[in-house]
């Protein structure tokens, strides 16, 4: 079924979802708890959307989101790579807590996806089994990319799609218009705009390893090339002149760039290559498949909402949308993710509920984690606590609009170093790949990050105040 059957599909249908949504009303009016859906990408950071005020894409669905609910600019990821984070978002811990079957944390994706035993407490309270505790029936669809111990179907997820593309979102929209005895917590994951990664990977692939991931990617592959084209009647001329996003602010490599950044891309044939051999018109290009990769999963995520509204249940479900983490976006002269900068690691997050959170808000103050506050804040919604990492909290105040104390610093890990990120703009990075290097920024006067201030006088205190945060609140012994 594609998009456009779908519809029709649905519009016949109308006569009996209108008499599911009488019968959800009447749901409502005793006391029914909501229905909670957490859609999220792969690999879109923050400024990936056209409410965010980027004028080289069109996203309407998560628009929609934004213009009816609240949408946060200070989110960021656990871990800015994709199995990692997906780790916290099911324990509500960061994945460095848990050891790989090599007895390291789990900071890096081939380790977070070998975590084989979970530490005493961590099954009874992920974020499935608070939900299922609170009598709601889970469903998951989309990408994994999880260890077996964490595996939706291992925690009681009923897994309903494995595609992670528009068949997920066709999947869903039937899940959302069928009836159901229960309140429902399903996570819909899809995989773009994650397939730009495709783009270097094709074109410098050396390794044998590298070479088998390029030639099994025919999908993503097709996907991206999709993405590349130049609008048909459109000249090559004329397409970099009017059409295609330009270089960004912070194109050229981070003065003093940390030798961990180095090591980080040198791991890598792909990224060292592309860094040293795309041209200005190469990465602007990258840009423009970016966006509109991007622009491909909006409409998908247009289809889940399309099926919500025609099925009367709009006013009674929580839509969460996020993603498990960034795109360097050609920034540093990277691509990829992985990085603790700005590009990486800070996230798109938002929350609608029709009557209960007001709508059109902006919240560019409190610091939000993904993988540390999705989970008590479903708990907070589904009438339980949910308690993983003490140091995750529930948004539902901010989402609420209540005067609520918040946090004054956010802990983020990745596998070159941690960071912690003030609620000033501030951040301070201890990297750990090649030896300890330190850094403290500063995104009020820099904020595309193209130099730190770790040896300014001017800047000691703050040094010290980051520096005791980060060694006391959120990464002790490290």
């Amino acid at each position: 079924m594609n998009r456009r059957e779908f519809h029709k599909a649905a519009a016949i249908s109308t006569s009996v979802l209108l008499v599911d949504g009488c019968l959800l009303s009447t749901q409502r009016s005793s006391g029914r708890k909501p229905n909670i859906i957490y859609i999220f990408t792969d690999q879109q950071s923050a400024s990936m959307m056209s409410c965010a005020g980027n004028k080289w894409l069109k996203t309407p669905a998560m628009d929609y989101i934004a213009v009816n609910g609240i949408r946060f600019t200070r989110a960021y990821t656990t871990n800015p790579v994709c199995s990692p984070a997906r780790v916290s978002l099911m324990t509500g811990r960061f994945a460095g807590y848990f050891n790989d079957n090599n007895g390291r944390p789990a900071r890096e994706n081939t380790g977070s996806c070998r975590i084989e035993k979970l530490p005493g407490g961590v099954s009874s309270s992920t974020i499935a089994a608070f939900l299922d505790k609170a009598g709601y029936d889970l469903v998951y669809g989309g990408k994994r990319h999880l260890p077996s111990v964490l595996d939706p179907t291992t925690l009681g997820f009923d897994y309903i799609c494995k595609n992670e593309r528009g068949k997920l979102a066709e999947e869903t929209a039937k899940y959302i218009i069928s009836k159901h005895d229960k309140p429902y917590f399903m996570v819909v994951s899809f995989i773009n705009p994650h397939d730009i990664c495709y783009m270097a990977i094709r074109d410098f692939a050396k390794t044998d390893s590298e070479k088998r991931l390029a030639k099994g990617g025919k999908v993503e592959i097709s996907t991206l090339d999709k993405a590349l084209q130049i609008p048909e009647g459109i000249s090559e001329d004329e397409f970099y002149e009017k059409h295609c996003p330009p270089l960004p602010t912070n194109f050229e490599p981070q003065n003093d760039e940390p030798k961990a950044i180095s090591s980080l891309i040198d791991r890598r044939n792909f990224r060292r290559l592309a860094r040293q051999k795309y041209t200005d018109k190469q990465w602007r290009h990258h840009r423009w498949a970016y966006c509109r990769l991007t622009e491909f999963v909006d409409s998908q995520i247009q289809t889940i909402l399309d099926a919500l509204k025609l099925s009367g249940q709009e006013r009674n479900t929580l839509i969460i949308f996020s993603s498990d983490h960034g795109d360097m976006d050609s920034s540093h002269r990277m691509e990829h993710k992985s990085a603790l900068y700005e590009e990486s690691a800070n996230i798109p997050f938002m929350a609608m509920w029709k009557g209960h959170i007001t709508p059109g808000r902006v919240d560019d103050t409190h610091l939000v984690s993904n993988g540390l506050d999705l989970l008590p804040t479903v708990c907070d919604y589904a009438g339980t606590k949910g308690v993983a990492d003490p140091r995750g909290k529930s948004l539902r105040p901010l989402f609420e609009g209540s005067d609520v104390r918040w946090r004054d610093s956010l802990g983020v890990e990745s596998e070159i170093g941690r960071m912690v990120v003030g609620n000033d703009k501030f951040k301070y990075i201890r990297y750990d790949a090649e030896g300890i290097e330190e850094q403290l920024l500063d995104l009020n006067v820099d904020p595309y990050e193209m130099t730190h201030f770790t040896y300014d006088p001017k800047y000691k205190s703050k040094l010290a105040m980051l520096r005791k945060s980060f060694e006391s609140e959120w990464f002790p012994g490290h």
